[in-house]
């Protein structure tokens, strides 16, 4: 990210033309058609005995809305308008103010453009008085830009939520760290880590960067949906203060700047809980940090919200309808692994059955499931507490991930003695997971004998429904029959309910592979994957891609988005 900050700000109208600043507001409204003159001149003698200004009248009386009022007053005064519901707020401008202080003057700093200008959200541009307060308590110059009160109300409750973060103690933290990085426990560091963790959570982010930019900057990106959006970009002067406050968070040395650290930092964000895990990374241009954002406050999502649909859904639900046997997710990391699998448990999880899972970490919290958490510190690793798990008469366990071949030896060997094993591994597609676990030392025939399925997936990002537009594409871009004979799909375009990205939320594309007597005989004879994958095609397994050209020709995502995922 360059180093010149500029907020993405959407004017609604462009600057007002000379002489246009003397209209009346109500000529303003009235000009752009959301009012009519007879309300207008009927409002201003009931706004003036009311002792209320016009604008502020009409909104009452929901003659208009705050929207149309904003418009017309960034209009008037030749300024930008902001929605604040959907922009992007840079939190290192936001908290240049204190709360109380944006709620008196009823304007907050929501980004910056270059280096010496402060964007600021206000009800009335024409306080002046409130312009030149953000300008003496920041230093910046300011560019006022309308908003809504709603919207200015709405963040700055916000930015009190994220102010009252509670970080949760952790029991090995050591006081002296504290001590050792005063400049970390700083208010104003303190309250810019919480509300930008906050932020990250509010928005659904997977994940959160600091990393080193030019001139000793730190640049703050969020993963949203699959992708890296920027956030912020804290000043030099305060980005050794971010890094060290997010190191005692996460009980890492903040001495050590030469070798990766992990840690893990508990939170409550808005009242419900939030994990954190910490990664520390020394780089030749300075330390990164990176945060996994695990919110354990958001509910697993069922097989029907994930987008297992067709013919793929009965054929994975027929495997976990089974007695025994091995159920594997596979795809790279951040693909969604550990949801199916969640659902899946919820979808089999009854009085009847007892469940066992071992984690790194525990992502969600599942009534009625036994939940453990792997410690490698205490010598509780996949492999020790699954063989702890087999002697707790569990029907079904759900591991995590096979890591290595002694987990993954002891899942097979469990699948085979009765057990219903789901668990996770890093592979491409469905049919090289066969291979993968025979490349791990595990016997062929353990593996053709114990893996009822394999379920391969990645996720692409959704069509947002209110901006999706229509456009025709040959028949042949889509894998179908018609060659030249042009197709109605949908691609992104953009809006504001999707923050223009075109996208909002994500959709599963799978792959999924029952393990049938052929492709059995195929893994004990050492086939190679493409020849397993061959068999698994031809007794109707779907590919990742045609998964996806399913998804746009229902409308779902984009071609475009497929192919980013698939890799075509």
């Amino acid at each position: 990210m360059s180093s010149e900050r500029t907020p993405t700000i959407e004017t609604v109208l462009p600057a007002s033309p000379p002489g246009r600043k003397t209209a009346l507001l109500g000529e303003i409204l009235v000009e752009l058609g959301h009012i009519d003159r007879e309300s207008v001149e009927a409002a201003v003698a009931a706004a003036r005995s009311a002792s209320k200004p016009i604008g502020e009248y009409l909104v009452d009386k929901t003659v208009i809305t705050g929207d149309q009022l904003a418009e017309a007053l960034a209009f008037r005064f030749g300024v930008d308008h902001v929605h604040l519901s959907n922009f992007a707020v840079d939190m290192a401008a936001a908290n240049l103010i204190a709360p109380d202080v944006a709620k008196r003057l009823e304007a907050v700093p929501v980004g910056f453009v270059g280096h010496a200008t402060l964007v600021v959200a206000m009800r009335d541009p024409a306080n002046v008085v409130a312009i030149d307060d953000v300008a003496m308590l920041t230093g910046y110059n300011v560019r006022p830009a309308v908003a809504t009160r709603d919207d200015i109300q709405g963040l700055i409750a916000r930015l009190d939520r994220f102010g009252s973060v509670e970080e949760e103690p952790d029991e090995e933290e050591h006081v002296d760290a504290v001590e050792l990085a005063e400049e970390a426990g700083d208010a104003p560091v303190v309250k810019l880590v919480n509300s930008i963790i906050g932020q990250a959570v509010e928005l659904g982010a997977s994940d959160i960067h600091f990393d080193p930019a030019e001139g000793g900057n730190l640049d703050v990106r969020m993963r949203v949906d699959g992708v890296m959006t920027d956030s912020t970009a804290v000043p030099a002067r305060s980005a050794p203060a971010i890094v060290s406050r997010l190191k005692i968070m996460g009980n890492l040395d903040i001495s050590e700047r030469r070798r990766p650290q992990d840690g893990r930092i508990g939170m409550n964000v808005d009242g419900r809980h939030v994990d954190l895990r910490a990664v520390a990374l020394p780089l030749v241009s300075g330390e990164s940090v990176v945060l996994r954002v695990l919110d354990q406050g958001s509910v697993p999502l069922g097989l029907d919200e994930l987008g297992l649909t067709g013919h793929d859904r009965p054929r994975f639900e027929h495997a976990l309808s089974r007695a025994h046997g091995g159920i594997l997710a596979t795809g790279p990391t951040g693909s969604g692994k550990s949801t199916t699998l969640y659902a899946a448990l919820m979808s089999i999880n009854t009085r009847e059955k007892t469940i066992v899972t071992i984690e790194d970490p525990v992502e969600y919290r599942l009534p009625g499931v036994k939940q453990v958490q792997v410690n490698e510190k205490v010598g509780v690793t996949f492999a020790s507490g699954l063989r702890s798990m087999m002697r707790a008469d569990p029907d079904t366990i759900m591991v995590g991930e096979m890591r290595d071949a002694e987990s993954a030896k002891i899942g097979i060997e469990s699948a085979i003695t009765g057990h219903l094993i789901l668990s996770t591994l890093h592979t491409n597609n469905a049919p090289t997971a066969m291979t993968r676990l025979t490349e791990m030392g595990i016997e062929p025939y353990l593996v053709a004998s114990a893996i009822n399925c394999v379920i391969a997936q990645r996720l692409a990002r959704r069509l947002c429904d209110s901006c999706r537009k229509s456009i025709s594409v040959p028949a042949v871009a889509l894998d179908a029959e018609g060659g030249d004979e042009p197709v109605e799909i949908f691609e992104a375009e953009g809006c504001m309910r999707c923050g223009g990205t075109g996208y909002r939320g994500r959709i599963g594309l799978f792959e999924v592979m029952p393990v049938t007597d052929e492709i059995r005989r195929l893994v004990i004879e050492r086939a190679s994957a493409d020849q397993i994958g061959a068999v698994a095609v031809e007794q109707g397994m779907r590919r990742l891609r045609q998964a996806g050209l399913a998804k746009v020709r229902a409308g779902e995502t984009s071609l475009a988005e497929v192919g980013r995922v698939t890799g075509r």
